[in-house]
Protein backbone atom coordinates (compact mmCIF):
# COMPACT_ATOMS: atom_id res chain seq x y z
CA UNK A 1 0.00 0.00 0.00
CA UNK A 2 1.38 3.61 -1.08
CA UNK A 3 0.04 6.29 1.41
CA UNK A 4 -2.28 8.26 0.24
CA UNK A 5 -1.98 11.92 -1.15
CA UNK A 6 -3.87 14.46 1.03
CA UNK A 7 -6.24 14.88 -2.40
CA UNK A 8 -6.93 10.77 -1.50
CA UNK A 9 -7.43 11.23 1.91
CA UNK A 10 -10.04 14.56 1.36
CA UNK A 11 -11.66 12.03 -1.15
CA UNK A 12 -12.70 9.42 1.64
CA UNK A 13 -15.75 10.18 4.13
CA UNK A 14 -14.07 11.96 7.07
CA UNK A 15 -15.16 8.76 9.23
CA UNK A 16 -12.72 6.90 6.99
CA UNK A 17 -9.59 8.71 7.01
CA UNK A 18 -7.38 8.13 9.97
CA UNK A 19 -7.92 4.26 9.62
CA UNK A 20 -6.65 4.93 6.23
CA UNK A 21 -3.95 7.39 7.22
CA UNK A 22 -2.93 4.77 9.96
CA UNK A 23 -2.99 1.90 7.41
CA UNK A 24 -1.07 3.77 4.76
CA UNK A 25 2.00 4.47 7.89
CA UNK A 26 2.07 1.08 9.01
CA UNK A 27 2.69 0.07 5.47
CA UNK A 28 5.67 2.27 5.12
CA UNK A 29 6.63 1.02 8.39
CA UNK A 30 6.36 -2.74 7.58
CA UNK A 31 8.30 -2.19 4.03
CA UNK A 32 11.04 -0.26 5.56
CA UNK A 33 11.53 -3.73 7.93
CA UNK A 34 11.23 -5.76 5.47
CA UNK A 35 7.71 -7.21 6.62
CA UNK A 36 5.63 -9.32 5.42
CA UNK A 37 1.92 -7.57 4.84
CA UNK A 38 0.86 -10.51 7.31
CA UNK A 39 3.01 -9.52 9.93
CA UNK A 40 1.65 -7.56 12.94
CA UNK A 41 3.37 -4.27 13.43
CA UNK A 42 3.22 -3.20 17.21
CA UNK A 43 1.76 0.30 16.49
CA UNK A 44 2.57 1.03 20.61
CA UNK A 45 6.84 0.11 20.35
CA UNK A 46 8.73 2.49 20.29
CA UNK A 47 10.71 2.80 16.88
CA UNK A 48 14.20 1.48 18.63
CA UNK A 49 12.42 -0.78 20.08
CA UNK A 50 11.24 -1.99 16.73
CA UNK A 51 14.89 -2.04 15.24
CA UNK A 52 14.60 0.63 13.67
CA UNK A 53 17.80 2.91 13.09
CA UNK A 54 17.67 7.30 12.87
CA UNK A 55 18.42 6.36 9.44
CA UNK A 56 15.43 4.56 8.33
CA UNK A 57 13.02 6.48 10.16
CA UNK A 58 14.74 9.38 8.52
CA UNK A 59 13.77 7.64 5.34
CA UNK A 60 10.38 6.87 6.75
CA UNK A 61 9.55 10.50 7.49
CA UNK A 62 10.82 11.39 4.14
CA UNK A 63 8.25 9.00 1.98
CA UNK A 64 5.77 10.29 4.15
CA UNK A 65 6.34 13.53 3.85
CA UNK A 66 6.69 13.36 -0.46
CA UNK A 67 3.22 11.76 -0.38
CA UNK A 68 1.70 14.04 1.69
CA UNK A 69 3.12 16.81 0.60
CA UNK A 70 3.82 18.14 3.84
CA UNK A 71 6.65 18.40 6.26
CA UNK A 72 7.29 16.48 9.35
CA UNK A 73 8.94 17.56 12.66
CA UNK A 74 11.88 15.53 13.06
CA UNK A 75 11.33 16.33 16.85
CA UNK A 76 8.26 15.11 16.98
CA UNK A 77 9.59 11.35 15.46
CA UNK A 78 11.65 11.32 18.60
CA UNK A 79 8.89 12.77 21.05
CA UNK A 80 6.10 10.72 19.68
CA UNK A 81 8.19 7.34 19.33
CA UNK A 82 5.49 4.90 17.85
CA UNK A 83 3.61 4.40 14.57
CA UNK A 84 -0.04 5.42 17.00
CA UNK A 85 1.72 8.41 18.44
CA UNK A 86 3.21 9.55 14.65
CA UNK A 87 -0.46 9.26 13.15
CA UNK A 88 -1.98 11.15 15.83
CA UNK A 89 0.57 13.80 15.35
CA UNK A 90 -0.11 14.15 11.17
CA UNK A 91 -4.19 13.83 12.27
CA UNK A 92 -3.47 16.94 14.98
CA UNK A 93 -0.56 19.05 13.78
CA UNK A 94 0.16 18.20 10.06
CA UNK A 95 -2.68 17.42 8.15
CA UNK A 96 -4.98 19.82 10.19
CA UNK A 97 -7.08 20.62 6.86
CA UNK A 98 -7.61 16.51 6.05
CA UNK A 99 -8.66 15.94 10.55
CA UNK A 100 -10.28 19.12 11.57
CA UNK A 101 -10.77 19.37 15.18
CA UNK A 102 -14.25 19.15 15.65
CA UNK A 103 -15.87 22.49 16.52
CA UNK A 104 -16.67 22.98 20.26
CA UNK A 105 -20.10 23.71 21.28
CA UNK A 106 -20.09 26.91 23.27
CA UNK A 107 -20.81 25.76 27.01
CA UNK A 108 -23.68 27.54 29.20
CA UNK A 109 -22.46 28.08 32.63
CA UNK A 110 -25.43 29.43 33.52
CA UNK A 111 -23.83 33.20 34.24
CA UNK A 112 -26.05 36.37 33.16
CA UNK A 113 -23.88 38.75 31.26
CA UNK A 114 -24.53 41.23 33.92
CA UNK A 115 -22.76 38.84 36.53
CA UNK A 116 -20.33 38.15 34.47
CA UNK A 117 -19.36 42.16 34.03
CA UNK A 118 -19.41 42.63 37.85
CA UNK A 119 -17.14 39.60 38.40
CA UNK A 120 -14.62 40.98 35.83
CA UNK A 121 -15.11 44.88 37.81
CA UNK A 122 -14.16 43.17 40.73
CA UNK A 123 -11.40 40.85 39.28
CA UNK A 124 -9.71 43.94 38.05
CA UNK A 125 -10.43 46.37 41.51
CA UNK A 126 -8.55 43.24 43.02
CA UNK A 127 -5.36 43.26 41.03
CA UNK A 128 -5.51 47.25 40.99
CA UNK A 129 -5.18 46.41 44.60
Amino acid sequence: MTVPTVEALLALPASERPDALEAAVVAEFRAAMLMEDTEALPLDKAFFELGLTSLRITDIKRRLEAALDCEISANALFNRPTVRDLVAYLMSDVLVDVFPRAEQAPVDSGVSASDKALVDDLLQDLYRA
